[in-house]
């Protein structure tokens, strides 16, 4: 008999293991998914028209917080955990959960999952979010086509929209984002890579996006996210781990997995570390990958009118995913605010309206900062107004888009810039030049 299949997921790495997995395979039927730590993703379905011959109603997704009720009501036999930036405890505790309600937990692995390319990929990914992979990204493009190499970048899914028409995305100019109905979040991914002049496609079905993106590269970037594992067989893997959050390289999942399948380490934001927990990381990092690469690196800031910001009350706007599920409580943003003398960081919780509110109360633990939430236009009005609402004399965005072009700012405002910068030898330079030169990658130069 076939085995009844609930998969938990996000809107991702969830759809990713169901077509490369599950979607033609007769020994398993997949009852539903089951969505979190995005909101108003639950309550749709996966789309017959993505979903296969298998399945030509196509599949429910409910919210998580059904789950127990759904595998008695189900009668689910496994339950696939498909959703990536969550601590060890937590995997175990959800395992705990399904296992007491009688079903199977199942990880599904990079040989089930990764698709094989007929170009050369080098994967980009992290241990948590927030750990600086956009700036790493941005350095390894670079180098890349200063090399003459025509590069095509894939990003992790973050498919909130109509799925069908998400299947397959490519963006080449800016107004590809409008035409596509781009979140914050997903403009702030996009949009470097198009500024850069860098192609990139993201979607739905990772086979199908591949398979064009071969046809107009020399080379592709997996450009990770979520701290995920690549959805692709890589030629080159570069995971990047942060020392503000010391341990977590060894404590996450699956950030665990890209410390421990990566070819090169890149150790960032060393300018701004603890020292103590620089030498936690770089201990970890030793111990279970002693083979691999490791680049430190420094993520220096920069303001474009730090006279904004000396002796002023300020509010700091950072990247949202970073300070949710990210944990982080503070970013480049709080750094650029002490690094250029404003007189305070003004706590934004008590303005909050909405879904902003709401956010705040999902995650507790986030600082006197502001995430910029933008899901839908419902989350980014109310982004607008809890940012006018707060009783400062400046914003500081610290956002990898112009904040200002998606809300109104009546106040003034500076935006925080962000770049690698690598200290000594070994450098993705030099680990980029033997990469081309392993894979036999001729340069148009």
């Amino acid at each position: 008999m076939k085995k009844r299949v609930l998969i938990m997921g996000a809107a991702g790495r969830d759809f990713h293991n169901f077509n490369t997995y599950f979607r033609d395979n007769k020994d398993y039927d997949v009852i539903c998914f089951t969505a979190t730590q995005i909101p108003d993703i639950d309550g749709r379905k996966y789309p017959a028209a993505l979903a296969g011959k298998l399945y030509k109603k196509g599949i429910p997704i409910y919210d998580e917080n059904d789950l127990k009720k759904l595998i008695k009501k189900e009668k689910i036999d496994i339950v696939v955990f498909s959703y990536s930036d969550v601590p060890h405890q937590y995997l175990m505790s959800k395992a705990s959960d399904v296992q007491c309600a009688g079903a199977s937990f199942m990880l599904l692995g990079p040989n089930d999952t990764m698709v094989k390319s007929k170009k050369p990929i080098i994967s980009i990914v992290a241990t948590r979010t927030g750990c600086g992979k956009s700036q790493t990204t941005r350095k390894v493009t670079e180098v890349l086509k200063e090399m003459g190499l025509k590069l095509v970048a894939i990003r992790h899914p973050m498919p909130y929209g109509d799925l069908v028409k998400q299947k397959v995305q490519r963006f080449a100019k800016i107004a590809d984002l409008k035409k596509h109905k781009c979140t914050i979040e997903e403009m702030e991914e996009y949009e470097p890579h198009i500024k850069s002049g860098t192609i990139i496609y993201a979607g739905v079905d990772y086979e199908a996006i591949v398979r064009e993106a071969e046809k107009e590269a020399d080379v592709i970037l997996w450009d990770g996210g979520n701290n995920d594992f690549s959805f692709y067989k890589s030629d080159l893997t570069i995971t990047v781990v942060d020392p503000h959050r010391a341990g977590h390289e060894l404590t996450y999942y699956p950030g665990a997995i890209n410390t421990r399948l990566a070819d090169v380490i890149v150790i960032n934001k060393i300018d701004s570390a603890e020292p103590d927990c620089l030498q936690e990381v770089r201990d970890n990092v030793r111990e279970v990958n002693p083979d691999a690469v490791i680049i430190e690196a420094a993520s220096p800031v920069s303001v474009d009118k730090p006279s904004i910001i000396k002796g002023k009350k300020v509010l700091v706007v950072e990247d949202g995913p970073t300070l949710t599920h990210g944990e982080m409580q503070y970013g480049a943003g709080v750094v650029a605010a002490m690094r250029f003398g404003a007189a305070e960081i003004v706590d934004p919780h008590p303005y909050a309206v909405g879904e902003i509110k709401a956010t705040y109360k999902k995650y507790p633990n986030a600082g006197p900062i502001l995430p910029a939430m933008g899901y839908s236009p419902k989350q980014i009005k109310d982004l607008e107004t809890t940012i006018n609402k707060v009783k400062c004399d400046a914003v500081i965005i610290a956002t990898p888009i112009d904040l200002r072009r998606l809300v109104k700012i009546k106040k003034p405002s500076v935006r925080v810039g962000y770049d690698l910068q690598e200290i000594g030898e070994p450098s993705l330079n030099s680990v980029l030049k033997d990469f081309v030169k392993k894979n036999k990658i001729k340069s148009k130069k």
